[in-house]
C-alpha cells in the first residue's frame, strides 16, 4: 500500500477507476435503501398498530437481492452488460432484450463518483487519510441523491459516517485532533438543531430534518468545529442558488420542502478538500491577516 501512496500518477488512476466501479454499486445503494426503509417502517407500523397494511413487498429486498434486472420486463441484467458506462454506450441506453429506455442517469452517477474521488486524489495525494475521504465521498454521493429524490438521510450512512470521521482522528490519520473531531460533530449537530427550533419556535413549522442536523455533525467530525461556519456559509449560498433554479424549472412554489442536504454534501466535501486555503485566502483578502 506504501508503494502505491508513492505513486501520484498510479494513485490517482487507480482511485478514479475505483470510483468508476463504486459508481455502479451507489446506483443501487441510491435506488433501493429509501424503499428498504420505507418496507422497513410499514413492517413497524403494521407490527406496533394493526390497522396499518402490511407492507406490499413480501420477498427478501435489499442491496444484494434481487439481483440486477430490467424494470419493464424484469430480465437479470448478465455481467455483460452490467459493466459501469460501458455497457450503457454500447446498449445505446436500452435494455438488451425488451429495448426499455434505461435511464442516463445511472451512467452519469458512475462517470460523476469517478470524477470527484479522482479529483481527491489528485488533491489529496497517496495516504490513509486520502483513501478515507475517497470513501467519505462515496457516502457523500450517496446522501446527495438520496436526499434529491426523497428528502430522506438515512441513519445507515449519516451515523457510521459521523464515526469514522472520529475513528480517523483516534487512530491519528486525520489532520483534525480527536478533540475537535469531538467537539465538531457536537457543534455540527447542535447549531442547526437550534436554527431548527428557532424557526419552529417562531413559525410553528419545521424548517428542516433532523437527517441535516447528523449529517452536519458527520462532517464536523471530519473537519473539526472551526470549517463548519465555512460549511453552513456555502450550503446555503449554493442551496439558495439552486432553489431558486429548481423553482424556475420545475415550477414550485416557495411553500415546496427542498432538501438542504445534498448542499451540505457539496460544502462538506469542497471544505474537505480545500476549506483550508478558502479560509486563508478570506482571511487575507478581507481581513488583512
Amino acid at each position: 500500500m506504501d508503494l502505491l501512496f508513492q505513486s501520484h500518477g498510479l494513485y490517482i488512476g487507480l482511485v478514479t477507476l475505483f470510483g468508476l466501479i463504486v459508481g455502479s454499486f451507489l446506483n443501487v445503494v441510491i435506488y433501493r435503501l429509501p424503499k428498504m426503509l420505507e418496507q422497513q417502517w410499514q413492517q413497524e407500523c403494521h407490527e406496533c398498530f394493526s390497522e396499518f397494511p402490511a407492507p406490499k413487498q413480501q420477498t427478501a429486498f435489499n442491496l444484494s437481492i434481487p439481483g440486477s434486472h430490467c424494470p419493464s420486463c424484469q430480465t437479470p441484467v448478465k455481467a455483460i452488460d452490467n459493466i459501469p458506462v460501458l455497457s450503457w454506450l454500447l446498449l445505446k441506453g436500452k435494455c438488451r432484450h425488451c429495448e426499455a429506455k434505461i435511464s442516463i442517469r445511472y451512467p452519469l452517477v458512475e462517470l460523476m463518483t469517478a470524477a470527484i474521488v479522482g479529483v481527491t486524489a489528485w488533491v489529496l495525494p497517496g495516504s490513509w487519510w486520502s483513501l478515507a475521504v475517497v470513501f467519505a465521498t462515496f457516502a457523500l454521493i450517496a446522501l446527495f441523491f438520496i436526499d434529491m429524490d426523497t428528502l430522506l438521510l438515512p441513519d445507515q450512512i449519516t451515523l457510521p459516517l459521523m464515526w469514522a470521521g472520529i475513528l480517523m482522528a483516534v487512530l491519528g490519520y486525520s489532520p483534525v485532533s480527536l478533540y475537535d473531531a469531538v467537539i465538531g460533530a457536537m457543534a455540527g449537530y447542535l447549531s442547526l438543531w437550534s436554527v431548527y427550533q428557532a424557526f419552529r419556535l417562531l413559525t410553528g413549522k419545521e424548517g428542516m430534518g433532523f437527517g441535516d442536523f447528523k449529517l452536519l455533525a458527520a462532517l464536523g467530525a471530519w473537519l473539526g468545529w472551526q470549517p463548519l461556519t465555512l460549511v453552513v456559509l456555502l450550503a446555503s449560498f449554493v442551496g439558495a442558488i439552486g432553489g431558486i433554479i429548481i423553482m424556475r424549472v420545475s415550477g414550485k412554489g416557495k411553500d415546496h420542502p427542498f432538501s438542504f442536504g445534498p448542499y451540505l454534501a457539496v460544502a462538506g466535501w469542497v471544505a474537505i478538500l480545500w476549506g483550508n486555503d478558502i479560509i486563508d485566502w478570506y482571511l487575507t483578502q478581507y481581513i488583512g491577516l
